[in-house]
């Protein structure tokens, strides 16, 4: 909603004092149908010249996260600990060996079933289940498996980050573009340069509409979408960071209260239960 709200803002804006100022529309609604023909297309190719086809589906599905904003709020952050507490008492009270049924069949789990919203998030479900699996193996040095951890909660945000890198890139390039446009609309007055002023005049107007378009749709448009899905998958990644501290935490031997509470930490403050909501969450968790 801000991103739609920040950029109405924008050209309220930059044409509204273009309109105060006496700036008039004709030139720009004549040039702008063939400038933005000739930059947005150019950004296009760029865009699918430097990415796969898997990169280019990553990226347009990170369109919807930049209106979407944040997946994750404080009742989705109160259910993960709720979920893993859940777990971590279970490995504690009745031994590693009882959270088989959970991890190995997530999709037939009443724990998972309990909170839906987890259960669809595939990189939440496979980092429990991959991680208390790891447990039930033996591999409870907790330094080891917090740095296992580490690499591939940074490897997930990585290849999240790529599509904030892929936009930040066509951002880049936009005021480049929007000159080869102006320089494009140059070559073409030259062509007419026997031409009265008044039509000359019009002419170069028209290919200056290329330099503004190139500059306004890079640091008005493209780059702060790009920086705001950066900040989205960031924020995002602190939700995975959460599976991570509980699970150490439970590694070194804590109680599964004290486990949880690591993890609430880490949350993100805006998001982040208070003790006492958590504390009731806790309480009333029922699992069958």
């Amino acid at each position: 909603m801000t991103t739609i709200l920040g950029f109405v803002v924008l050209l309220v804006m930059v044409f509204g004092g273009y309109t105060i100022a006496g700036g008039k529309f004709g030139i720009i609604v004549k040039a702008l149908p063939f400038e933005m023909m000739m930059i947005g297309g150019a950004a296009v190719g760029a865009f699918l010249m430097a990415n796969s086809i898997a990169g280019v589906k990553h990226t347009l599905g990170g369109v919807g996260k930049i209106l979407k904003g944040e997946r994750f709020k404080e009742q989705d952050y109160k259910d993960l600990l709720s979920l893993l507490y859940y777990f971590v008492r279970l490995a504690q009270t009745k031994g590693a060996m009882a959270l088989e049924p959970h991890i190995e069949r997530p999709d037939e789990s009443a724990a998972f079933a309990k909170f839906p919203k987890i259960k669809a998030d595939h990189h939440a479900t496979d980092l429990i289940c991959d991680y208390l699996r790891m447990v039930g193996m033996n591999a409870d040095d907790p330094h080891q498996l917090e740095d296992t951890m580490a690499r591939e909660l940074k490897k997930i945000r990585e290849e999240e980050l790529h599509a904030s890198h892929a936009l930040q890139s066509v951002a880049d390039a936009l005021p480049a573009l929007g000159i080869v446009a102006a320089v494009l609309g140059v070559i073409k007055t030259m062509a007419s340069i026997d031409s009265p002023p008044s039509v000359l005049g019009g002419m170069i107007g028209g290919a200056l509409v290329g330099t503004f378009l190139g500059v306004l749709l890079a640091y008005g448009l493209v780059g702060p979408m790009a920086a705001r899905l950066k900040g989205v998958v960031e924020e995002e990644a602190q939700y995975y960071e959460v599976i991570r501290a509980v699970i150490v935490a439970h590694l070194h031997g804590n109680a599964p209260q004290v486990s949880v509470e690591t993890g609430r930490k880490v949350a993100p403050s805006d998001h982040m239960p208070s003790f006492q909501d958590l504390e009731a969450a806790l309480q009333s968790l029922e699992i069958a």
